[in-house]
């Protein structure tokens, strides 16, 4: 699923796009990382900035790569299991020129998806390192190459509109629906942050798949993180609203000038709230 690359494009400027995060919404918070569980840093690093174009960096003991509009986290270790078994199944980037990206990943060996509808509409998988699933949107009219997209949950239909209500009361995000290109007709999924890189939730059964999905903590995507202005005060009005937290703000021991808070969403998504994510120059 995607948003319409003209409306994100207009909250950035030309000079932004390469460094930073999505300008806050109105509650103080964008989209700030995605963070995984892998066993091979290094492998990840290398496919998500050769065959993605991001732009690794250390920020203190962080691995991160770069992309507009996110960050990805890398921590060493051994996940509990896929990404098909957790309420948050992919993640998904906008590609500027994507069919020679396309030939350059299967002449790489890496599996690529794509339907014949999904061609059309210049849509494709990609499946990188111990799995990695990421979807991905060709728009020639990126003004640069590659930018962050959306990140895509799975959940049964009646726990749609209750996952974006909540999204929408705690975090300030903004409801719509629609429906996808690439299986019109019956597949739904719901955008959170319309006009900037957004959360997309898909209603599928758990009959559909035979799959039941559980908590992302400890899988690949261990968790999603949302960079928030204010981090303190932010965390004192969830806590107002019965949010539940892992333990209390804290500094960073990892990257200078980052402080952090989990939580967990009702549904089991794991969620980092951040402030200074950005390294320091």
């Amino acid at each position: 699923m995607r948003i319409a690359a003209l409306s994100l494009i207009s909250l950035l400027t030309a000079a932004s796009l390469p460094a930073q995060l999505m300008p806050p919404n109105a509650a103080g918070v964008t989209l700030g990382h995605i963070h995984l569980i892998v066993k091979d840093v290094d492998a990840q690093t290398r496919f998500l900035v050769d065959m993605l174009g991001g732009t690794a960096l250390m920020n203190g003991k962080l691995t991160e790569v770069q992309f507009p509009g996110v960050y990805i986290l890398l921590r060493q270790g051994d996940s509990t299991g896929p990404n098909e078994t957790a309420v948050v199944d992919h993640f998904g980037f906008i590609i500027k020129d994507l069919p020679p990206l396309v030939e350059k990943w299967k002449a790489a060996g890496l599996k690529v998806t794509q339907s014949a509808l999904s061609r059309d509409h210049n849509q494709a998988y990609v499946t990188g390192p111990e799995g990695t699933h990421i979807e991905v949107f060709g728009d020639p009219d990126l003004p640069t190459p590659v930018m962050m997209d959306h990140i895509h949950y799975y959940l049964s239909p009646q726990d749609v509109k209750p996952l974006q209500a909540w999204y929408a009361k705690m975090f300030g995000l903004e409801p719509s629906t629609r429906e996808s290109v690439s299986r019109p007709g019956n597949f739904m999924a719901t955008d959170l942050l319309p006009g900037r890189a957004n959360l997309s939730i898909a209603a599928i059964p758990a009959t559909a798949t035979g799959v039941k999905r559980g908590p992302t903590k400890g899988h690949l995507i261990d968790h999603i993180g949302f960079e928030v202005k204010g981090l303190d005060a932010f965390c004192k009005k969830l806590q107002a609203e019965g949010v539940e937290f892992e333990g209390p703000v804290r500094e960073s021991a990892n990257a200078p000038h980052l402080k952090t808070a989990f939580l967990t969403d009702p549904w089991g998504t794991r969620i980092e709230l951040t402030e200074g994510l950005a390294p320091a120059k």
